[in-house]
């Protein structure tokens, strides 16, 4: 028999049995400015209903500020240096090859949902992209007829033992979308909707792409579209009795020039130049198997060198260059971003707002960016919403708030 009024500890946290069901949200690409800008356009009514009766904060996201390490910060409730995600590519230190971060063999915490999913909660996690599917559902028992995971992408090839679903197509009643669309993203909150519906989960995570925000700015036409959009499907599951709780990965900054073409820092050639070529190693986490409306060109960068080279000095020298708003070593950017070192290079360089970072123009395609240049991966991205369809408690104190502390404040401090 399980218990579920015994509080649930995981990573070092407690956190209590929800009191009816709970929607955490992460809005991929999100910082504040979208959700302000679209109340303010009169097209998010629900949500401007459900701030002025509940929360509206703001919070720090992990940095690097990019899909992998900030969804699985807010699904474990601790940063990178304890579930060991650290960007959406890496260098393995194992093998000297670069990865996509995506096998579970890399994180080194439980979710949150799988400790609920372990004490006998019916959970549900639905992603727009299937790269993080593996991360988030890690742990889950399919075959309980409790745990549910599977995305937009993918969505025509799930089945009870991958996914514990069947026939998503058909529950959802909408078609398989592209993965480069806002419809990825729509899809999802309609399975969310579906599955509160017939289900009714404990705990669902729904994890949007950042497709539109790479593409409009806060306030256009696009972005309020979007928002539009998922304004709706939030009155529906706020109608349907659950708790709402709504974050961000990390925000997004344009990143090119005033004649639109990307303001890029190529690290690797300008390394090649000052160090002959083949010395260093340039790594870009941002890379994942989705670069058409970003080429792999984001605001953080790790690089790799031999013992040969002064990394005090050449970290030092990379700090005064345009564009560059911090470099630090391994020891520095692990104890400033908390961060696993082992899965770090020597050197963490961080770009300003206006600028990306890239290892050299021919290792980028940039032939899909039909909109100029909208990145993230750095500091000036960090602040995003931190969003709650009910009060927080009076007398929490609220200090500095990560987005991972999204679960803490929905299951222990909110008043509902």
């Amino acid at each position: 028999m399980y218990n579920k009024t015994a509080p649930i500890e995981v990573n070092g946290r407690t956190y209590a049995w929800p009191e009816k069901p709970l929607v955490v949200i992460c809005v991929d690409g999100s910082q504040p400015a979208y959700i302000e800008e679209a109340i303010k356009a009169g097209v998010m009514p629900f949500t401007a209903k459900m701030l002025a009766n509940g929360a509206d904060l703001r919070a720090d996201c992990v940095i690097p500020s990019f899909t992998n390490p900030n969804n699985l910060s807010i699904v474990t409730g601790r940063p990178p240096a304890v579930h060991g995600i650290c960007g959406n590519f890496i260098l393995d230190p194992d093998t000297g090859e670069e990865v996509m971060m995506n096998d579970p063999k890399y994180l080194r915490a439980d979710t949150i949902m799988k400790a609920f999913h372990n004490a006998g909660a019916s959970v549900a996690v639905v992603t727009a992209k299937d790269k993080l599917r593996t991360l988030l559902g890690h742990g889950l028992d399919f075959t309980s007829g409790r745990a549910i995971s599977f995305s937009s992408e993918k969505s025509d090839q799930v089945s009870l033992k991958q996914n514990g679903i069947e026939d998503v197509l058909s529950m959802v009643g909408l078609p398989l979308p592209s993965v480069y669309s806002a419809d990825l993203s729509e899809f999802l909150f309609a399975a969310g909707v579906k599955l509160l519906e017939s289900r009714r989960p404990d705990l669902m995570y729904l994890s949007t792409t950042d497709y539109v925000q790479h593409k409009y700015a806060p306030g256009s036409d696009g972005a309020n579209s979007f928002y539009a959009m998922m304004d709706g499907y939030w009155a529906k599951l706020s109608e349907l009795g659950a708790t709402l709780a709504i974050t961000a990965d990390h925000g997004m900054n344009a990143k090119h020039l005033d004649d639109s073409q990307p303001n890029v820092i190529y690290l690797q050639d300008i390394l090649d130049d000052w160090l002959d070529e083949d010395v260093t190693r340039v790594i870009l986490p941002i890379t994942d198997p989705y670069v058409v409306h970003h080429g792999a060109l984001g605001g953080y960068a790790t690089v790799y060198l031999p013992e040969s080279v002064d990394c005090d000095d050449l970290c030092t020298k990379i700090a005064t260059m345009d564009g560059i708003e911090v470099a630090l070593t391994n020891a520095q950017a692990c104890e400033r971003f908390e961060l696993p070192p082992e899965l770090v290079g020597d050197l963490v360089i961080v770009s300003t707002s206006n600028t990306a970072l890239g290892t050299s123009p021919d290792r980028h395609d940039l032939s899909g960016l039909n909109e100029p240049l909208r990145s993230h991966g750095g500091i000036s991205e960090q602040t995003v919403p931190l969003l709650f369809s009910a009060p927080v408690s009076a007398g929490h104190d609220q200090g500095r708030l990560r987005n991972f502390d999204i679960f803490n404040i929905a299951l222990n401090h909110l008043q509902i």
